[in-house]
């Protein structure tokens, strides 16, 4: 059995130790959902960000890469047909899997005119193999037009909408450089799922200065308001803010026994229904600065099965008050 719960390539399943299922995965999602193993094909829509072209704030968010997260997509230089096309090719060489979600992943892909989108996301859906349309994008970028736009591409096949969240404490929003109220979020996520838009909330563990707390509360928020949740593990990349503030010593990152502790008390706080999308996460090797233990893949995740039966967790057992 596979585990699909990063976006690029899958690892055994961390879901099941004998008959113990420790959290709802992406991947028992999709099989059920689909009827089979489903791959996410990372696009690039070659849009930018209004946190970085100067509409909010020219630098971006604090933590955000020269790439727009978007290191391991296809590229935008392409057009969509070829960009799905080489990705799917890449693929076979790890699996059989016959169907696919078209997964628009770097910077904020709800950020431009409506005409571009609808061409750009029917040309995605338009392939038998596409099941699902994905779309990374910030909630402040999400107008009528555009919610149109999606209910409509919804109702021909699934689309799913991931809103970088983050964190919801104000103080930390403002130290990365967010550029919106938590009270966008609540709206975009609101009015999504009225649509019947399948709503992804990412959230970063370990930002500075937050405490085990601060973050348990974040995924609790975000958990009661998605349909799935995508946890991160902070890395501090080259070439960013946050690697300068991390050389001159303003914050430390998670060890990786930190990490995981908070990973499986975020997963118990999680209510039953909310999918996992994604536990760590991959930085590339190439920009990597901290953690650098994040880079052992197998390790990680070997690691995290671990800890899942040792601690014997349970998605939603320290959800809604529930401690026992």
């Amino acid at each position: 059995m596979f585990l699909y719960n990063e976006d690029r390539q899958p690892s055994r399943s961390l879901l099941l130790w004998g008959e113990k299922m420790y959290y709802y995965s992406l991947n028992e999602y999709l099989i059920k959902t689909f009827g089979e193993k489903v791959y996410k094909l990372s696009l690039d829509g070659g849009m930018t960000c209004p946190n970085r072209d100067g509409t909010l704030d020219t630098r971006g968010c604090i933590f955000c890469s020269a790439g727009g997260s978007g290191e391991f997509s296809e590229s935008r230089c392409l057009s969509v047909t070829e960009q799905i096309n080489r990705a799917k090719t890449r693929v076979s060489a790890k699996t059989d899997c016959r169907k696919f979600i078209a997964y628009f992943q770097p910077f904020t892909n709800t950020y431009a005119p409506v005409d571009y989108l609808r061409k750009l996301f029917e040309q995605a859906i338009a392939p038998e193999e596409i099941v699902a349309l994905s779309v990374a994008t910030r909630p402040d970028c999400l107008g009528e037009e555009v919610l149109r736009l999606l209910s409509e591409l919804n109702r021909k096949k699934p689309v799913w909408v991931e809103l970088g969240l983050q964190t919801i404490h104000p103080a930390t929003a403002a130290y990365i450089r967010r550029g919106y109220d938590l009270s966008v979020y609540d709206q975009a996520a609101s009015r999504l799922r009225e649509l019947g838009i399948n709503v992804i909330t990412h959230i970063i563990l370990g930002l500075p200065h937050e405490s085990k707390a601060d973050m348990l509360a974040s995924v609790r928020y975000a958990g009661e308001r998605s349909d799935g949740i995508k946890l991160q593990l902070l890395h501090v990349l080259k070439n960013t803010d946050l690697q300068r503030d991390y050389e001159n010593g303003v914050f430390e990152v998670l060890s990786m026994e930190e990490y995981i502790d908070i990973l499986c008390d975020c997963i118990e706080a999680l209510p039953e229904n909310v999918v996992l999308h994604r536990l760590t996460g991959d930085g590339d090797k190439r920009l990597l600065t901290a953690p650098l233990w994040s880079g052992d893949k197998k390790r990680v995740l070997n690691s995290i099965q671990k800890a899942l039966r040792e601690r014997d967790v349970t998605q939603g057992r320290k959800n809604k008050g529930n401690t026992a």
